[in-house]
């Protein structure tokens, strides 16, 4: 079974409701029926205006909706969630007009719903960039307790199997923050190990990846991996996580059992790691790229994580059944 297929019956295990405003793109309408067609999430609700939906379904061919559409700028919730904006941004300056403006964004507005419980996810960003994405996730949701920063990580479904037996491996972040201090790190590795969980149900086996295994190699460009391990390790024990974590090691000591064994064989992960935390941004989108180009991996994401509820960005040129996927993902995200 595909990845996508097991992640897709964890999440209609689940019966949530999914949101999607980008309802003016076509790709956006057809996954929205597949969705619900395929029993993904129990609910989904477009955004959008009548004449864009229609619109946007007659492109798509949807002749029979399956969803809910709402026209946000013209539901009985609006002026309500525009007060609720300038409340919470009150410190920042915000306005009633500002608010007003911002809430007319409708990836701002599907963020206020997922605050407010009125979706359990949002997947959106066929149109809307990251930046948009992230900025509305920050400023309406917010990341989760114990997280200060957002971040990224990609599930990639290998072609082959790695030497550690492992199917699926979790390579972050390769999409989000360019250079991470050690602190990052670890929220960037206790996000991911948490996004595995929620997609796979098994333990995070962490491995902070480098170029040196266990002090092989002295540089300035390895303290920080160095000291996000320490700090990590720190924090399982002080919050007892179900998590092994380890490193600094390099890629093949992290997955390959021969190789941890004469490299760093006092390492508690042995070769077996399925969460892979790149020191910045350069090595985890450089890698995540050669592994799907190369190695025929199938890459699902950026997954965006460590925000207090899911909110799942889209490449722009994505097709509706990388929409179907996204939502399943963050579908799954909601039950942390």
């Amino acid at each position: 079974m595909a990845v996508i297929d097991t992640i897709k019956a964890r999440a209609m295990a689940l019966g949530r409701t999914l949101v999607l405003p980008e309802g003016q793109d076509p790709r956006v309408a057809k996954a929205a029926n597949m969705i619900a067609d395929e029993k993904i999430a129990k609910k989904v609700i477009v955004l959008g205006s009548h004449a864009e939906i229609d619109k946007a379904c007659a492109e798509a061919g949807v002749t029979e909706r399956k969803f809910e559409a709402i026209d946000y700028l013209n539901c009985d919730f609006f002026q309500q969630y525009v007060e609720q904006f300038c409340e919470m941004r009150a410190k920042k300056g915000c306005t009633m007009e500002k608010a007003l403006k911002t809430m007319s964004d409708r990836i701002y507005f599907s963020a206020m719903m997922v605050r407010n419980g009125m979706a359990d996810a949002l997947v959106a960003g066929s149109i809307a960039s990251t930046a948009d994405m992230l900025r509305a996730a920050f400023q309406c949701i917010g990341t989760a307790p114990g997280i200060k920063i957002g971040s990224s990580c990609f599930v990639m479904d290998l072609a082959t199997t790695a030497p550690n037996g492992e199917n699926t491996l979790m390579f972050a972040d390769c999409a989000v923050n360019p250079d991470p201090n050690a602190e990052q790190l670890v929220d960037i590795a206790l996000a991911t190990a948490a996004t595995y969980r929620s997609l796979f149900g098994k333990q995070p086996k962490v491995a902070f990846l480098s170029f040196s295994s266990f002090g092989s190699a002295e540089h300035e460009l390895l303290e920080k991996v160095v000291a996000a391990a320490k700090l990590c390790k720190e924090r399982v024990a002080a919050e007892n996580l179900d998590i092994i974590v380890d490193g600094e090691m390099q890629a093949d000591a992290a997955i390959v059992p021969s190789v941890a064994k004469s490299k760093v064989p006092g390492s508690a992960l042995k070769g077996d790691a399925n969460v892979l935390i790149f020191p910045d941004l350069n090595a985890g989108n450089i890698a995540y790229k050669l592994v799907q180009r190369l190695g025929n991996a199938d890459a699902f994401g950026p997954v965006l994580q460590g925000l207090a509820k899911p909110m799942s960005d889209l490449s722009r040129g994505c097709s509706a059944e990388d929409i179907v996927g996204a939502a399943a993902i963050a579908i799954c995200q909601s039950a942390q």
